[in-house]
């Protein structure tokens, strides 16, 4: 007889928690499998976000948590994810190859937002998702020349459009539609009408994660999202300074009220680092993102620094994720796509697809 059991293995993993879930295993219903045999230990776990990077360093953290067990003298721990379709808004479903949409939002411009979405999206696919981005701001579509992209998408058949595909990401934007310098003068319902047919014309193939890049405000796009369009989730993107936060305040409280879950807030230009001297500077104010979501009782998704590169980086079509792919801000770009999913990954799941359609005919 082994000096452990089964059961003194799961009380053990119920003292372990997921850095990015934020509780234990057996909570999250990670634990796929425990097999003990005499003084050996075999565990397989699936973790419901992508996460190759973390992974090894999740493996070794666990193992050396395991290693508490008495005389155990063999422990081999598996690790796999498992990407599912989340519950969305009530009577929508999920759009077909796409299993989870989250919308990326700011109630203001100029913070980063459009940036921080490529990014993440990134990030995500470099985590081993499989990523979709949607540029849905009509009148000022910036992801084409974030990730080097431009001309028509093609088409197969006339009538639907191929996702442009930029390192690895599938994409569409208005921007690959209307000549870069053409202005967008169009009334609400025709730029609702057009991020409709960008979204359900595009044959998105097995996308995990859309991510969907909103314009600034509460406006017409933002209600058509929130209210015809099945969003998984939804984050904020803000910077500390106070006016930014007044407006990305009125962003969340926007899904709130149409029950579109946010899944957390990401503060943007935190801190300002000199790249002469490495002087940090709180330029535009300090803690705000952590405390709205303290006020909100939402996660704080983490925190980005004002960084010249991060922009020259975008602007060149090789955004930071891709071009500094080791580098600090590529880390932190990466922790908060983890946790932005994790958090997704504890919501209620959609099994709309699992019923089958029932028809009740008269004979």
């Amino acid at each position: 007889m082994p000096a452990f059991n089964k059961a003194d293995v799961e009380q053990l993993l119920k003292t372990f928690i997921d850095p990015h879930t934020e509780i234990d295993l057996v909570s999250a219903k990670s634990i796929k499998t425990i097999e003990v045999k005499e003084e050996n230990l075999q565990l397989k776990i699936v973790l419901g976000y992508p996460a190759n990077s973390y992974i090894p360093e999740f493996k070794k953290t666990l193992k050396k948590h395991l290693e508490t067990l008495p005389n155990v003298a063999n422990i081999v721990i598996e690790v796999e994810t498992h990407i599912v379709s989340h519950s969305v808004q009530q009577a929508l479903k999920p759009i077909t190859g796409i299993k989870n949409i989250i919308a990326v939002a700011s109630g203001k411009g100029g913070v980063g937002k459009s940036t921080t979405s490529v990014n993440l999206a990134l990030a995500l696919a470099a985590e081993g998702a499989k990523v979709g981005i949607l540029d849905a701001d009509i009148y000022g579509p910036s992801i084409p020349m974030m990730l080097g992209l431009s001309g028509h998408p093609d088409s197969e058949d006339g009538k639907t459009m191929l996702p442009k595909v930029g390192y690895g990401i599938q994409t569409n934007s208005i921007g690959y539609l209307v000549d870069q310098d053409q202005p967008m003068i169009w009334r609400g319902p025709m730029v609702t009408n057009a991020l409709q047919q960008l979204l359900n014309d595009t044959q998105w193939v097995d996308v995990d994660y859309l991510i969907v890049d909103l314009p600034p405000g509460t406006g017409d796009i933002q209600l058509t999202l929130s209210q015809q369009i099945p969003v998984s989730g939804a984050v904020i993107v803000t910077t500390p300074q106070d006016i930014a936060l007044i407006d990305a305040q009125r962003g969340l409280g926007m899904f709130e009220k149409v029950n579109v879950p946010v899944l957390g807030i990401i503060e943007n230009m935190s801190m300002h680092i000199c790249s002469s001297c490495g002087h940090e500077e709180a330029i535009f104010g300090e803690g705000g993102g952590l405390m709205m979501a303290k006020k909100n009782n939402t996660e704080f998704l983490g925190s980005l620094p004002l960084d010249i590169n991060i922009r020259k980086f975008a602007d060149s079509g090789r955004p930071t994720v891709v071009s500094d792919p080791d580098g600090r801000a590529t880390q932190i770009y990466q922790q908060i796509a983890r946790k932005m999913t994790a958090k997704l990954a504890l919501k209620a799941k959609n099994f709309s697809g699992k019923f089958p359609n029932i028809v009740v005919e008269n004979n």
